[in-house]
């Protein structure tokens, strides 16, 4: 019983994963609000070129 609690603690594999869904978030949310900016931009540049022909 003490071996698989030593085994447990020393085992890192859970905080590795942990750091790689952390990551994935913050990239996750960086592109989505890289998104969201260029369809923004996108958008206003539209409206731009629309009320031109008005």
């Amino acid at each position: 019983m003490t071996r698989l609690a030593e085994r447990f603690l020393k085992c890192e594999s859970g905080a590795t994963a942990i750091e790689y869904a952390f990551i994935a978030t913050l990239i996750s949310i960086t592109i989505v609000a890289g998104a969201s900016a260029i369809g923004v931009g996108v958008g206003n540049s539209f409206n731009n070129v629309a009320s031109g022909f008005n």
